[in-house]
């Protein structure tokens, strides 16, 4: 791996993300991808067919770099969780979302180890019912990817990271100073998925509810929500790779009062046809 990253251009630390037009703007009901500037090449690619894959059938081990691979770019979730005996924990997971804002709450889903035992992430938030949710930024990637390291139980990833701790208001876990977005979490569900032919557990999605969020003030607009060319977050794609926020474009959503009697005009085409 080493020889590889010695290979590799250096980061670009002074890129900055921008916001351009969106892949067609000139974009109308009912135009086909075909149609559109790129969509030709890319309908092209299907001349070389589909991989079926028969999960019921695919070796599990398999199917773990096909599915990280394809569902990205994942949000990582950078947990803060402390024993029942105080030993503090901190581990990154990318299959992570937000799932509703009322109440505010967030999704992880941590797999069972190849013994079968619980993550340490797991086994303490079922067991003190607390923990934080940090979001990583390109600054601090690589402190946060050494606590991925399968250390023992008992082991705190914290001296590791070189991260600093800083105290939570509502929960005991700390939040990562570095962080310019931290969540407190109380865990509102605990759902262990069993698989269901062999009847093992095989994963735990934890549903945490939001008690306090933290962030930086500096990387806030004028409207009071995160800017994203500040934040820089960081996030998962297959393999050990990780991803920066290229160039972003904005896309409005249609409201029908507005768009609705173009709408029937262009469906009334079809009916013509």
């Amino acid at each position: 791996m080493q020889g590889e990253q010695a290979a590799l251009p250096a980061f670009a630390k002074d890129a900055k993300m921008r916001f351009t037009e969106s892949p067609n703007p000139t974009f109308s009901y009912g135009q086909t991808v075909a149609e559109t500037d790129g969509g030709s090449s890319w309908r092209e690619g299907e001349s070389a067919g589909w991989k079926y894959v028969d999960t019921a059938t695919e070796d599990p081990g398999k199917l773990y770099p096909l599915m990280i691979s394809g569902i990205v770019p994942r949000p990582i979730a950078f947990v803060s969780s402390v024993s029942t005996d105080g030993t503090e924990n901190l581990a990154p997971f990318s299959w992570f979302n937000m799932v509703t804002h009322n109440p505010p709450l967030v999704s992880i889903s941590v797999s069972v180890a190849p013994s079968g035992s619980h993550k340490d992430t797991a086994a303490n938030i079922k067991a003190t019912k607390e923990f934080t949710v940090n979001i990583i930024s390109e600054p601090f990637v690589e402190n946060a990817n050494i606590t991925c390291i399968d250390a023992p139980a008992g082991i705190s990833e914290w001296p590791l990271s070189g991260l600093t701790k800083e105290p939570s208001v509502h929960v005991k876990p700390a939040r990562v100073k570095e962080s310019a977005f931290s969540m407190e979490c109380e865990l509102f569900q605990a759902n262990d998925i069993i698989h269901p032919v062999s009847g093992k557990h095989t994963t735990t999605l934890i549903l945490g509810h939001v008690k306090a969020i933290h962030v930086r003030a500096d990387v806030l607009n004028e409207r009071g929500i995160v800017d994203i060319t500040k934040f820089k977050p960081i996030s998962r794609l297959g393999d050990i790779s990780y991803a920066r926020v290229g160039d972003a474009f904005r896309l409005p959503r249609q409201m029908w009062k507005l768009e609705g009697e173009k709408v029937q005009k262009f469906l009334k085409t079809l009916g013509d046809a």
